[in-house]
């Protein structure tokens, strides 16, 4: 796995305990002040009948690299809702490249800019608001 030291500890501790993102082929480079970079390599059993990378990989990677920005900021931040445009196809063998960015965070509340990239071309533009969850009892 490719991942960096540079990993706040509130994100290393979540991205510890996620299970899904190896089966995906997801790895996180970096987390730290609000900012994340996760990156994807998309395979043939990625594509879709079109032969392009099916738009939920796109997704998943833009969302890990949002909660990955989202929880430097304190472990228990989850997406409350989000919404992708899809600018460009990303190919069978491109490697994609999130980076995330916190444009806004107020109390419980916070918003994540992700733009996903194969090179210089931008191939989705991903809105995340995230919210603090609330402690279990």
């Amino acid at each position: 796995m490719k991942q960096s030291t540079l990993i706040a500890d509130q994100a290393r501790s979540m991205l510890a305990a996620d299970r899904a993102l190896e089966g995906l082929g997801i790895h996180v480079l970096n987390a730290s002040e609000g900012r994340a970079t996760a990156v994807l390599t998309v395979t043939p059993q990625m594509a879709n009948g079109h032969g392009i990378a099916h738009g939920g990989f796109v997704f998943a990677l833009a969302d890990t690299a949002f909660a990955m920005a989202a929880n430097t900021f304190g472990a228990g931040i989850a997406t409350a809702e989000a919404s992708i445009s899809y600018i460009s196809p990303a190919r069978i063998s491109e490697e994609l490249i999130a980076c995330a960015e916190v444009t806004f965070h107020e109390g419980r509340r916070m918003i994540v800019d992700v733009v996903v990239r194969a090179g210089e071309r931008t191939v989705a533009i991903y809105r995340g608001t995230g919210r603090a969850l609330r402690p279990v009892d």
